[in-house]
C-alpha cells in the first residue's frame, strides 16, 4: 500500500500510529510469501471458528508483520473502505459476540487496541462492556487460545467499525451447536440488536438447530474459510450469511479495490428455505444461497488485532484473515444502522444499491458458476456486495 494513500485515508489516525502501518521497506517485499494458520482447529463434522492468522511472510501492502507493532489494516482505513459514519453513530446499540470457551483477557487486550487508535475506552467499569457465559453468569468456560484469538478479533473488529456500540461477549461452553446456539440465544435475551458468529459446521436444517430465529435482532454467520461449499449457520434461513473479499487500496474515484477471496465459503444449501428477497437476483439455487453481502477477509489483506494469549508461539500484535473478519464487521454496520427493529435478512436485497459490487475473483470450482465466482450482481463468494455506507442495513 503507497503510504501517501494510507495518510489520506488515514486523518482520524494520529501521525504516530500511521507510520506504523508504513513500517514495510523494500527488503519485506521481497521476503517469504504469507503464511498462515486455522486459529481453531477444523475437524470434519465439528464446529470451527473461521479465522486465519498470519504466521509469517508478508502483507500484500509489503509489509512484514511485527508481534510489537500493529500491521494490516487499521480502523479508520476500514471506515474509509466501507464510507462508514462511525465517528458519530452506534450510540445506544449493542453488538453481541459469540465464541466457544474463554478467553480471561479479553478485556485488557480489548483496552490495548482500542488506546492504540485512539477509540473511546470500552469497559466493564463504564458499561460498555460486558462478558457473560452462555446463561448469563460470570462463571466462564475453560480457556481455550485459539478461541481466545478468536474473541480478540470479534471485539476488536466491532470496535474499529462502531466505536460508540456497547459489546456483549457470550462465551459458550464449549464449540458444539446447542451450547454456541443457547449463546445466541442469551446474547439477544440480554438486549442485543446484532448478533455476530464467527463459526461454523456442516449444513444442517434450521429444524435441528432452531436457535438463530430472532425477528428484530440482526444475526450475522461467517460464510467460512475453506473456498466453495456451505455452513451452517451461514445457511439458515434466518441469518445474514457473509462473505469475503480482498481489498486493497487502488487510484479510483473510492480509493479502494476489492475482489472475491480465494477462502470464502459459498454455495446452495440442500438444508435450508431461500430467503425471498434473492429471487430475482438469479443465484441459480432454489434453496438458501450462501452468502447474502461481504467484507474484507483475506489474510494477505488483513486486519491488525491485538491479543496477548500466546498461543501456539504467537502474541501482542497479529494480523488476521478469515470471514471471523468479515462477520463482526457486518454485525456492526447493521448496529451502525440503528435500523435492526424494523428490517429482516431481506433488506440488502432490496437495498442492493448501496454496495459496492464486487466482480471479480474466485473461491474454487462449482457446476453453477455464479455459486463459486465473482460476477456483476449477486455471486456466492460476496454475495450482494460490501458496504457502502449504511444504505442496505
Amino acid at each position: 500500500m503507497r503510504p501517501g494513500r494510507i495518510a489520506a485515508l488515514a486523518l482520524a489516525v494520529t501521525t504516530a500510529v500511521v507510520g506504523i502501518a508504513l513500517s514495510g521497506s523494500a527488503a519485506d517485499a521481497k521476503a517469504a510469501p504469507l503464511t498462515t494458520r486455522f486459529a481453531c482447529a477444523h475437524t470434519v463434522g465439528k464446529i470451527h471458528c473461521n479465522a486465519r492468522v498470519v504466521t509469517g511472510g508478508h502483507l500484500a501492502n509489503g509489509v512484514t508483520p511485527n508481534a510489537a507493532t500493529p500491521s494490516g489494516l487499521f480502523p479508520a482505513q476500514l471506515q474509509a473502505a466501507y464510507n462508514l459514519p462511525s465517528t458519530t453513530a452506534g450510540a445506544g446499540q449493542t453488538v453481541a459476540i459469540v465464541d466457544a470457551y474463554d478467553d480471561p483477557t479479553a478485556e485488557a487486550d480489548l483496552g490495548v487496541y482500542r488506546a492504540q487508535f485512539g477509540l473511546p475506552a470500552c469497559t466493564t467499569a463504564n458499561g460498555c462492556f460486558r462478558k457473560v457465559n452462555q446463561t448469563g453468569g460470570t462463571s466462564y468456560p475453560r480457556k481455550n487460545g485459539g478461541w481466545a484469538q478468536e474473541i480478540s478479533l470479534d471485539l476488536d473488529m466491532v470496535s474499529a467499525i462502531c466505536p460508540n456500540c456497547h459489546i456483549l461477549l457470550v462465551e459458550a461452553t464449549s464449540a458444539t451447536t446447542a451450547n454456541l446456539g443457547t449463546a445466541v440465544n442469551e446474547a439477544v435475551a440480554l438486549g442485543a440488536k446484532a448478533v455476530s458468529n464467527s463459526y461454523g459446521g456442516g449444513d444442517v436444517t434450521d429444524a435441528s438447530a432452531p436457535y438463530y430465529n430472532h425477528p428484530g435482532v440482526a444475526i450475522t454467520a461467517s460464510s467460512g474459510d475453506n473456498g466453495y461449499g456451505v455452513e451452517f449457520p451461514a445457511s439458515s434461513h434466518y441469518v445474514t450469511a457473509v462473505g469475503g473479499t480482498s481489498l486493497r487500496s487502488a487510484s479510483n474515484s473510492r480509493g479502494w479495490t476489492e475482489t472475491a477471496w480465494s477462502g470464502a465459503g459459498s454455495g446452495c444449501s440442500t438444508k435450508n428455505t431461500a430467503l425471498s428477497g434473492a429471487a430475482s437476483f438469479g443465484t441459480g439455487c432454489s434453496m438458501r444461497a450462501v452468502a447474502d453481502v461481504s467484507a474484507v477477509a483475506d489474510p494477505n489483506t488483513g486486519v491488525a488485532v491485538y491479543d496477548s494469549t500466546a498461543y501456539q508461539g504467537l502474541s501482542g500484535w497479529l494480523v488476521f484473515g478469515g470471514t471471523s473478519v468479515s462477520s463482526p464487521i457486518i454485525a456492526s454496520v447493521y448496529a451502525l444502522a440503528g435500523n435492526a427493529n424494523s428490517i429482516d435478512n431481506n433488506y440488502p436485497y432490496t437495498h442492493s444499491t448501496s454496495l459496492f459490487d464486487v466482480t471479480s475473483g474466485s473461491n474454487g470450482s462449482c457446476t453453477t458458476s455464479q455459486w463459486c465466482n465473482a460476477r456483476v450482481g449477486w455471486d456466492g463468494p460476496t454475495g450482494l456486495g460490501t458496504p457502502n455506507g449504511v444504505g442496505a442495513f
